[in-house]
């Protein structure tokens, strides 16, 4: 019973309950585009290093008419870089492997080594060539617009 002229004040427990039920929804909704949005930022992990990567080759290219055991900047396997030379990015996310086939061409191809880029399925390989082209492809190795994964889109 309650005493004449006082107010009860309080949240019942079906109030409770459809608060939680929203921010669950509203989790469930945020959840999976958020960790999309991570996946896809961090891809310039990738893609920026690549494009360093191919820009030390160019310069020495330039100087010596080779990409053959050029130096790349920021490279953590031994200077100058060879056929098979790996690199890890900055964050860590990826590898690059460099494959130098000759004088006049090469190749630099990004795959992921930590999560959460390891899920990412649309991206799971970048590759540059000396001839400016830039690739992807998915985790099933089949290709991915080069404007999804390098971020022109």
């Amino acid at each position: 019973m309650r005493a004449p002229g006082r107010l009860e004040s309080g949240v019942t427990l079906m109030e409770l309950m459809v608060v939680v039920a929203i921010v669950g929804i509203l989790a469930a909704i945020a959840y999976p585009a958020y960790t999309q949005f991570v996946m896809q930022t961090n891809r310039t992990d990738a893609t920026k290093t690549l494009q360093l990567a191919a820009q030390s080759l160019e310069r020495c290219y330039s100087v010596n008419f080779s990409y053959l055991n050029c130096p790349v900047s920021g490279n953590a396997s031994p200077n100058p870089v060879v056929n098979g030379s790996k690199m890890p990015t900055p964050n860590l996310y990826y590898t690059i492997t460099f494959n130098i086939t000759g004088a006049q061409d090469y190749s630099l191809v990004a795959v992921p080594v930590a999560g959460p880029q390891l899920a990412d399925r649309q991206c799971q390989q970048f590759t540059l060539f000396s001839t400016g082209q830039q690739t992807a492809a998915d985790i099933n190795n089949n290709p991915t617009p080069a404007q999804v994964c390098w971020g022109s889109n």
